[in-house]
This record gives C-alpha cells, sequence and structure tokens, in this order.
C-alpha cells in the first residue's frame, strides 16, 4: 500500500496494541465477532499533542464500531478523539461532553482528529474542559472510515455520536455517565439529532441537556424561502454555495439516482466534483474564485434532484427528552437565523423545553465563544437538576 495511503488508513488497520492507562485491557484485543456491538473499540492510539487541546491531561485517537446510520443496520468502523481534563478523575468520574463538530469537508482527510484544532474550537472546548468535562468527539461515520461520508444525514450524526460516547464509557477509567451534546453548525443539528434518537437508541446514556449554536433546521418551505432571496441574481457568493455542493456529495455516496447535472448548473459542476476531495477552507476559496453564487450554482430542479439528502435532514422527533440550548448570531450567514429559529419553533411546539438565545450582531462562528456565559448557567442547571428557564422567542442580547 503506498505511504499515504497507509497513515490515512491506519487507525484502521492498527491492533489495539498501545496501552496508556486509560484503556481496559479488554479494547486492546480484537473483540470476538459474536460480542461486537455498537460502541466495541477496535484500535486506540495516543492522540499527537499538536492534535488535542492545550493543558488537557490524556488523549487518545479510536475507532470504534457503530451502527451503519445510512442503513440503519451492521456495523462500520468511526474515528473519534477522547480527551481527558488534566490530573486525577474525580471521585465520580469526569462527566462527558460529546462534542459534534461543524462543517470540514466528506474527504477523510478532513476528519477532525487527524487535524488541529481552530483557535476557536480550541478556546470553546478548552472552556468545557476547565468547567471539569472530558471530551469526546467524534468524526462521524464516512469521515474517519469507509464510504463517503453522508452529510448532515441526523440519523448517521446521532448514531456516530452516541456509539462513540458508549465506547468512552466502557473502555476509559475516570468517566462518568453524565453527559452533555454540545455542536455547531452540522454539529449544531448533530447534537439536537443526538438528543432525539438518544431515548430509543442509547437509552442508558444519562444526558442532561443539549447545547447547539448554528443549528440548521431544513424543510421544504424554509429552504425554497431561502433559497429564493439567496438567489436573486446580484447577490455574490455564500457560504451554503458549498454546503450544498457538500450535501449532494454525501447524497452520491450512496444514492446511485442521483444525478448532479439536475442539481447543478455546467459553471458549478467542475466544483462539485471536486468536493468529495476538498476539505472546506479549500472549497471556500475555490467556489469564490469560480465566482460561484446560489444564483448561477443551482438548477431550477435542484429541491427535486436533493429530495433525499433533505429527507435525511429530518429530525425523528423535536420532542426532546432533556432540555435544549441554542444560540444564534443576528449577523449568521452559513446557517441564516430564519433557520435556527425555525428549529427552536418546531422543538417548542413539539413540547421540548428549549431556551433560545439570540446574539446580536454575532456571525455564525462567533456566536460560538460568545453563548459560553449563557451555556455555563444552562449547563449548571442541567447537571445539578435546577429549573431551566424557558426561552422561545428569543430577542437580541
Amino acid at each position: 500500500m503506498p505511504l499515504p495511503l497507509l497513515r490515512k488508513f491506519a487507525p484502521l488497520l492498527a491492533s489495539t496494541a498501545l496501552c496508556i492507562g486509560t484503556l481496559a485491557s479488554a479494547a486492546h484485543a480484537a473483540a470476538p465477532s459474536g460480542v461486537q456491538k455498537p460502541g466495541t473499540i477496535t484500535a486506540s492510539a495516543p492522540l499527537a499533542a499538536a492534535l488535542g487541546l492545550p493543558d488537557a491531561g490524556r488523549a487518545l485517537r479510536i475507532t470504534y464500531l457503530s451502527t451503519n446510520g445510512i442503513t440503519g443496520k451492521g456495523l462500520v468502523p468511526v474515528t473519534a478523539e477522547i480527551i481527558l481534563p488534566p490530573g486525577p478523575a474525580p471521585k465520580d468520574g469526569w462527566p462527558i461532553v460529546a462534542w459534534a463538530h461543524g462543517t470540514v469537508g466528506v474527504d477523510d482527510s478532513c476528519a477532525p482528529s487527524l487535524n488541529p484544532y481552530s483557535d476557536r474550537n480550541s478556546t470553546y472546548l478548552t472552556t468545557w474542559m476547565k468547567r471539569g468535562f472530558a471530551i469526546v468527539a467524534t468524526d462521524y461515520q464516512g469521515l474517519g472510515g469507509p464510504g463517503t461520508h453522508a452529510y448532515l444525514d441526523t440519523r448517521v450524526e446521532a448514531y456516530s455520536v452516541l456509539d462513540s460516547v458508549r465506547a468512552a464509557l466502557t473502555n476509559v477509567q475516570g468517566l462518568q455517565n453524565k453527559i452533555m451534546i454540545v455542536g455547531q453548525s452540522q454539529g449544531g443539528g448533530a447534537a439536537v439529532a443526538t438528543a432525539a434518537y438518544a431515548p430509543t437508541y442509547a437509552p442508558e446514556l444519562d444526558i442532561r441537556g443539549t447545547v447547539a449554536t448554528g443549528a440548521p433546521y431544513v424543510t421544504p418551505e424554509l429552504l425554497g424561502d431561502l433559497l429564493k432571496n439567496a438567489a436573486h441574481p446580484d447577490a455574490g457568493y455564500s457560504p451554503l454555495v458549498d454546503y450544498v455542493l457538500y450535501l449532494a456529495t454525501g447524497l452520491s455516496g450512496h444514492d446511485s439516482h442521483f444525478r448532479p447535472e439536475e442539481a447543478f448548473t455546467p459553471k458549478a459542476l467542475p466544483l462539485y466534483r471536486k468536493a468529495a476531495h476538498e476539505c472546506l477552507t479549500s472549497l471556500s476559496q475555490q467556489t469564490q474564485a469560480a465566482g460561484l453564487t446560489l444564483h448561477n450554482t443551482l438548477q431550477p430542479t435542484f429541491l427535486k434532484a436533493i429530495s433525499p439528502a433533505l429527507k435525511g435532514m429530518e429530525f425523528p422527533t423535536l420532542k426532546l427528552a432533556q432540555p435544549l440550548f441554542t444560540g444564534t448570531g443576528t449577523e449568521d450567514r452559513d446557517v441564516p437565523p430564519a433557520l435556527q429559529l425555525g428549529l427552536v419553533k418546531a422543538a417548542c411546539a413539539a413540547g421540548s423545553l428549549v431556551q433560545a438565545h439570540l446574539y446580536k450582531g454575532l456571525n455564525h462562528s462567533e456566536t460560538v465563544n460568545g453563548s459560553l456565559a449563557d451555556s455555563a448557567i444552562f449547563t449548571t442547571e442541567v447537571m445539578t437538576g435546577q429549573p431551566v428557564p424557558p426561552q422561545c422567542n428569543p430577542v437580541p442580547q
């Protein structure tokens, strides 16, 4: 095998021979096929310091088994990081932040566990770690294993998150079964999806609450209205161009009926073909250099062509078992506020306890750390069983 491919797939090929004191010995031998189940760790290695969080304790990159979220059955390997706070664990163990990451791309090389954290995410997750949480961060199915990542597919994301937590709790010493689900952007939607699937898929997990910033919520009506406005001939580049290219690329990986020419114009098709192998920063640079806008990217038949992917973005329920915190920036152009507030409205209507925050003047990225003070209060409340004040009609603050 060529060296680049060997490095890329090493976590999937390596045995679990490494022991750094945090894994139970059972995790280091390949589990017999008869006992393999979601959350089984098949490989582990220390996470390179450059890829972790500053001032963290021990850290692992693992490969674990998760239920195939595309088919709903069978097991697939997925990769994740487990990062512990420094020092000895508390008597009852560290609670867990199950981190659902935002859009990075759909190629394996884009997987967060193979790349350093951005300054924004490093600051954000370090703050959670200083609150006393261990971090369990999945790459999602298809980003850390075989197959194409089914971008924004809620079941794929939820199973990946839940099984990464199962893997951590079963195999890593010093953790306790008290969990906050936390996500941004794609991961904000993934966090909500995880909370929605958890009661039936992983009822043994003690999830206390969900924190979602920049979370997309797409219905055909909301998306149709958004595209009608954003695809105006005079409108310039929108980050949504990159996201719809990834959405289609993810769909093409498991739907042989998808026809990209029915979704994208001849001008956009070369970038659609590149999207499968380009991480977000690179793709964004290329779409802007090509002068792509929603107006000159999308065919009139786009919504029909992409409808199976939109179906995959649906939540099984928005009646969540635990409280939901949402953070939205008024200047968000990646996930327009209308989509995020649509999620708030739908979750409130379904009977969820929602505490929504609207941050005046903040964009998609700025809202992540801008929400930390409010999410700290929310987290204390849900972790200690205090009442959470609901807010379904947030005003800019």
